[in-house]
Formats: structure tokens, C-alpha cells, sequence
């Protein structure tokens, strides 16, 4: 039997459907991006839309979905978000230019690790895409890249060290070989969106040049990671998924670096999740992120979030940050001064790097030079300021004048959010764009005259000269004057009532206007395209300005919180005490009804005097709660922002451990009591002399008599070899 005969369209479409097998294909068909068979099934269920049938030719009838090409940024996030990778394909060239079956391509792969919309992303989150590659079982290299601001890191270690980073982090995509996926999925279970690469991706020598050649360098020994061959390996296969899926310029990806394990608090993926510091497994619950989050830029938000999961064990570094929030809490009035200039900032982070990938609309443009004008003043108000590190700051700040002057005279002010609708070079900018647009502006009262001059010398004064897209320019007569209409005027068109005429000096008219009318937004394209390759040089600058306003956000947020929630600057020191004086827990006391006050509590452990503190006590009275304010306030102050106590000693710890509450893994064969004892178990590998560790009703998870066994021997173990706080 003869194989049935498909539609040239769906021979198009399932050639290119090949191509992309695991992505959900948007195929654009006139005004509608269609989707069929599976990717149609898929698509009515996350969008809500209707799912129909479509014939196929003689081949057979398929499932179809779709939707109005101009709802694209309405959907697109929808899809992305659900976990989908989604090809957009597109029509590659006029319809009304072929006889033949427009041709049709990808020309954007959205994946959710790599999405620049900002329909997509969350302006306050990073969106990071990671990249693990196992040296061996145990040994692994880590990358973890936002395309959407081009920060870019690099880690290896330990598995519990790479997975403490992956928790901290939240990747909205894992990349891993095809021969390590089970052994990721089995470890990281189905909390992330894993997607494979083959095995050839994660060779040394393409990794290594790819990173070459995307840093612009001959060596990586200036970003440090030039012996971390797990995690360069990493890197670079992050950067070729990258370049694979967006097939544009990657300029504003300048750096990259290293994480070291030396320099953060070790907080694993449980005490992130016992803690909830920036998320919780309940509902609507408040979390430490959402009360001392007080930041007005994105870029100050997202560098808040990761401060959180990745305190300091340097004191110098730690004690700094205080200075500066103690600063910025004793000056009010200059706190005000840059608290309005960062407001009008921007998210200079994620414009630099749609400048990048030439996506930079027109009215983005203008915020940017908004943004870029903040920087001079705010350069200036740190340098007067009368502390050392913001006058640091601002000596790091370049204020790109040359760019402002640049985005100042070409892009006017009220320019549109898309560049295909014009009008957004200014005036001045391009003396062929104003001839053009005088031409074009001063149209209207040509053709008055033209109207008045023809009515006068015919003496028809019904006469009108009119425009439409069949006809062009033309002059309409109705039939009662008819018998007026010089000879020298060429008929068009008849209508009922009416006859439409061209004149010669109409037809010179149609050419010069109409020639303006196309080249004017031709021009302006152009332009804008020059500006947009010019400002290219600028994203290393711009990125740098980022960083220094976010940190200078994240720092008078710290200074806000304390003056709202009553904190206290916390002594950081070397010694082996943490001493806390009338202490509370910084979320619950915002919960609390209205009166009510949080009763304080004092907090005393060293490794001598008392290492250890066991609580007692009837269900709800508040066991859990001091266990979790002493490790946030321990926290806190590490981050280098101010404490909710009356005083607050802290010698500096290095890891945070905490075992708190039931759970289960039942889909793993592990019961409440096995994953408590693995959790144990790993804090015990793990401990120094300088870890904190939080331990409520160990041994909870079997009997009573054992459960009291083991508790009292993890208690001598800690005591006498552990030696941490417990």
C-alpha cells in the first residue's frame, strides 16, 4: 500500500520538528503560531487553550493548538515555566514575496535556564542555569551561569559541597552528561529540571577553548580556576548549551568566577531548608529573605538572596559590612540621598545584557539612560561620604559619560517598546532621517493645498484628494460634477456615487512620500542597530556599576531593618563563644497579633564553660524557636547585617548544621528514622570546632528507650570529639 500523502506544510514542519524532538515547537502559520500532535496536547493543557483537529492531506487528521502570534510574550512564559523547552519557529520571508510554501526556521530555543524575557524571569531572582560534571563518584565540578545577567561561576568538591551549592543556588536547569544523569537524578531526586548533553560536550580540550575564546584570554590563571579541571570542564559545557540554544552574541558573559569553599559558611541543604532563609515547604509561609529584604533594585534583591545562602567566615570582610550599615543607620539623611538615586537606577544587570544580544528595545534604551545619568551623583555622594568602603564603592563606579551622551542624543523620550513601530531616533540625530521625516510630516498640508488649488481651478468644490492601500493618492469627484474634470486627469477607479482620479502631480507626490514613509523606519533601524554595536563596549563597565549599586543597596537594606525591627550591631570575633543577649527569632516576632511581644531569649555556649545546651519542655513553648533564632541570628551577623537581640558575641563559625523536624523519603525506601539517621550521620563527617549545631528530638524517628540511647551518645560524641556547638 502507497504511504499516505501529507501537506507540504506538515512536511515542512515535521522536518523541522526533527530537529528539535524534545522541544515544544511554536510553528508560525500567518498570524498563529500553531502546535501539533503531542507539542498540541501539551500546549492546550498548560496554556488553557482549545485543542482541535486538523487534516493532514490524505495522511490523517492531527491534534492542533494555537494561538495569535502577537500573545507570544503572553504564553511563552506560561510554557517555560511548566519545565518546557520551547523552539520558536518562525517565518523566514514575506508570504506575499513567494508562490511556494514559505520557508520557515528556529530562530530562538528558550529552555527555563536560559530565558531572557522579562515576562519570564523574576526581577528579584537570579535565573541559573548549572552544570555538574562527575570526575569521579565523588568528586564533582559545578558551574552555575545566568545568561540573563552574565554572572558566572565555577566550583568543585565534594558531592556534599556541590550539593550545598546546587541548594543554594536553585538552578532552574542541571545539565549533565547522558552516562551521569541516573546517578544526578538519583541524588538530586525530582526537585530540578535535569536535561543531558552527549558525553562529548564534557572533554577537557573543547571546554577549555571554548572558555578561551568566550573571555577573550590565553589563560585562565586570572580568574583562578586554571587547576579546577572538574569545574572548567563545567563551565564550558554550560557555555556551549548557551551558545547551542541562543545562537547570538554572549558579549556580556566577561568573567567568570571561583567559588571557594574556604571563604563561605557551610550551610547544607537541610539547615537551608530547617531554616527557611529564602524559601519554606509551606504555603504562604514568611520567610527570613521576605522580613529583612528591604532593597529597591533588582540587582540589590538578587545579590541579597544569595549573601543569605553564602555568609562570610572572614571577619575583616564580615566587620566592613557592619561599618557600612552602621554608617548608613546613623546618617539618615544620607541614607535618603542614595535611597533615591538607586531608585532610579534600573536593573542595569539585565539591560547590559540585552544590549548583548542586540534584544534592547527602544523604550529599554531609555531606561538605561536614566540609569546611566544616576551614576555620576551617586559616584560622587559615596566619594563625600565618611566611610571607607562606599568611598571604595564609588571609586569603582564609572559613570560612562560618554555612553549617556551617546543614548542622550540619538533616543527621544517617549520612544515606543517596539523598534517596528518608529519614532524613536530623536530629532537632530540623522539630518537624512529629519529631511525624510519633514517630507513625511509637512504631507498633510501638501495635499491641502493640492485640494484647494484643484477645487479653485475646476471649480468643484466637493472635491477631495484621499489615500488608500490599493489606490494610493487619489482625487475624488462625485458624479454631479463630473463634467468638470480636466482632461489631464487619468481615471482610477468608478464607485457608485463618486469617480476617483490620478494626476500627474499626485503621482510625483505618491513617489516622494511614500519613499520618505519607507525609508524613514529603514534609517531608524540602521541606526539604532549602529547604537546598539557601539554600546557593546560598555557592558564590562555597566556589569561592574551592577555590582558596586547592589551591594550599596543590599548594605543600607541591612541599615533599614535594623532601625524598623530594632537590631543591634553584633561583635564578631575569633574567640570560640556565642553570647546572645535577650535574642529573638526575626520571623516569628513579626507574626505575632498585634500587642503581643516576642519574649527574648539569652543564648550562652562556648567550648569550654558549655558546649552543649539541651532544652526541655512541653510541645509549643518554643523549644524549635530558640534552636532556629540562635542559628539565624549566628547567620545574620555572618552576612553582616545587624541582629534581633539587646546584644549579641559571636566567635565566628564556620559550618551550620541543623536537624529539624519529621520527614521522610519513602520513594527511596528511607523512613523517617533513616533519613534522620543519613542527616546525623553527614553533620557528625562534617563537624569542627567551630560548627553550630542544632539538633531537635533526635531519635525521634523510632522508640522511645532507643531513640533516648541514641541521642545520649550523639550528645558524648559531640562532647568529646565534636567539640562543636551544639
Amino acid at each position: 500500500m502507497a504511504a499516505k500523502e501529507e501537506t507540504p506544510l506538515m512536511k515542512q514542519y515535521n522536518s523541522i520538528k526533527a530537529k528539535y524532538p524534545d522541544a515544544l515547537l511554536l510553528f508560525r502559520v500567518g498570524d498563529f503560531y500553531e502546535t501539533f500532535n503531542e507539542d498540541a496536547v501539551k500546549a492546550s493543557k498548560v496554556l488553557g487553550i482549545v485543542l482541535t483537529k486538523r487534516s493532514n492531506g490524505a495522511a490523517s487528521e492531527m491534534d492542533l493548538a494555537g494561538f495569535p502570534h502577537h500573545s507570544l510574550e503572553t504564553y511563552l512564559p506560561k510554557l517555560v515555566r511548566a519545565g518546557l523547552r520551547v523552539a520558536i519557529c518562525d517565518q523566514l520571508e514575506d508570504p506575499k514575496m513567494t508562490k511556494t510554501i514559505v520557508k520557515r526556521g528556529v530562530t530562538e530555543l528558550v529552555t527555563p535556564g536560559t530565558a531572557f524575557s522579562d515576562k519570564i524571569l523574576d526581577y528579584k531572582s537570579n535565573n541559573f542555569l548549572a552544570s555538574v560534571y562527575f570526575q569521579s563518584d565523588n568528586y564533582v565540578g559545578l558551574s552555575i551561569l545566568d545568561v540573563s545577567t552574565g554572572e558566572y561561576f565555577a566550583a568543585e568538591g565534594n558531592w556534599e559541597y556541590i550539593d550545598k551549592l546546587i541548594q543554594s543556588f536553585s538552578p532552574t536547569e542541571v545539565l549533565v552528561s547522558r552516562k551521569d544523569q541516573l546517578a544526578l537524578k538519583e541524588r538530586l531526586g525530582n526537585k530540578f529540571y535535569i536535561y543531558t548533553l552527549d558525553e562529548w560536550v564534557f572533554q577537557q580540550p573543547y571546554t577549555e577553548e571554548l572558555l578561551l575564546k568566550q573571555l577573550k584570554t590565553t589563560s585562565l590563571k586570572g580568574f583562578g580556576i586554571q587547576d579546577l579541571i572538574a569545574a572548567t570542564i563545567a563551565a564550558g559545557a554550560a557555555l556551549h548549551y548557551v551558545q547551542q540554544t541562543q545562537q547570538v552574541s554572549l558579549s556580556h558573559i566577561q568573567s567568570i568566577a571561583r567559588i571557594d569553599e574556604d571563604q563561605f559558611v557551610w550551610l547544607d541543604r537541610f539547615t537551608i531548608r530547617n531554616l527557611e532563609i529564602i524559601s519554606s515547604p509551606h504555603e504562604k509561609a514568611t520567610t527570613l529573605l521576605d522580613v529583612i529584604d528591604h532593597t529597591i533594585s533588582p540587582m540589590g534583591a538578587r545579590l541579597l538572596r544569595r549573601w543569605l545562602l553564602m555568609p562570610l567566615k572572614n571577619i575583616k570582610s564580615v566587620n566592613e559590612r557592619h561599618e557600612v550599615v552602621d554608617f548608613f543607620f546613623r546618617e539618615q539623611e544620607f541614607s535618603l540621598v542614595i535611597e533615591q538615586l538607586i531608585k532610579a537606577i534600573g536593573d542595569l544587570e539585565r539591560l547590559s545584557s540585552r544590549i548583548a544580544i542586540k534584544k534592547l528595545t527602544p523604550r529599554e534604551a531609555v531606561q538605561l539612560k536614566r540609569g546611566v545619568a544616576v551614576l555620576a551623583p551617586l559616584k560622587e555622594a559615596l566619594l563625600s561620604s565618611n566611610n571607607a568602603a562606599l568611598q571604595k564603592m564609588g571609586d569603582l563606579i564609572n559613570p560612562c559619560t560618554a555612553l549617556l551622551k551617546m543614548l542622550d542624543d540619538s533616543i527621544a523620550e517617549d520612544a515606543p517598546a517596539v523598534a517596528a513601530k518608529g519614532g524613536f531616533i530623536k530629532s537632530g540625530y540623522s539630518s537624512e532621517l529629519d529631511e525624510l521625516r519633514k517630507i513625511s510630516s509637512e504631507g498633510k498640508d501638501y495635499l491641502l493645498k493640492i485640494q484647494r488649488e484643484e477645487s479653485e481651478r475646476t471649480g468643484i468644490t466637493s472635491l477631495k484628494v484621499a489615500y488608500n492601500n490599493v489606490f494610493g493618492y487619489y482625487i475624488e469627484v462625485t458624479n454631479a460634477h463630473k463634467s468638470k474634470v480636466p482632461e489631464g486627469w487619468v481615471r482610477k477607479q468608478t464607485l457608485t456615487n463618486a469617480e476617483r482620479y490620478i494626476t500627474e502631480e499626485l503621482k510625483v507626490y505618491e513617489e516622494t512620500i511614500l519613499g520618505a514613509e519607507g525609508k524613514i523606519l529603514d534609517i531608524e533601524l540602521r541606526l539604532y542597530d549602529d547604537l546598539l554595536n557601539s554600546t557593546i563596549s560598555y557592558i564590562q563597565a555597566l556589569q561592574q556599576n551592577a555590582y558596586q549599586v547592589a551591594q550599596v543597596d543590599c548594605l543600607r537594606s541591612f541599615a533599614e531593618g535594623a532601625k524598623t525591627n530594632n537590631y543591634v550591631r553584633p561583635i564578631l570575633n575569633e574567640g570560640y563563644a556565642i553570647n546572645i543577649k535577650a535574642g529573638r527569632h526575626p520571623v516569628l516576632e513579626k507574626q505575632l497579633p498585634l500587642g503581643e511581644s516576642y519574649i527574648p531569649n539569652d543564648v550562652l555556649l562556648d567550648n569550654e564553660s558549655q558546649q552543649i545546651i539541651m532544652i526541655t519542655g512541653p510541645n509549643m513553648s518554643g523549644k524549635s524557636a530558640i534552636l532556629r533564632q540562635t542559628a539565624l541570628i549566628v547567620l545574620m551577623a555572618q552576612v553582616g547585617a545587624f541582629v534581633p537581640a539587646s546584644e549579641a558575641e559571636i566567635g565566628w563559625v564556620d559550618k551550620i548544621f541543623t536537624r529539624v523536624g519529621a520527614s521522610d523519603n519513602l520513594s527511596q525506601g528511607e523512613s523517617t528514622f533513616m533519613v534522620e539517621m543519613n542527616e546525623t550521620a553527614s553533620i557528625l563527617h562534617n563537624i569542627t570546632s567551630r560548627s553550630l549545631v542544632l539538633l531537635d528530638e533526635i531519635g525521634r524517628g523510632t522508640s522511645t528507650y532507643d531513640g533516648i540511647s541514641i541521642a545520649w551518645a550523639i550528645a558524648e560524641y559531640l562532647h568529646q570529639i565534636g567539640r562543636a556547638h551544639v
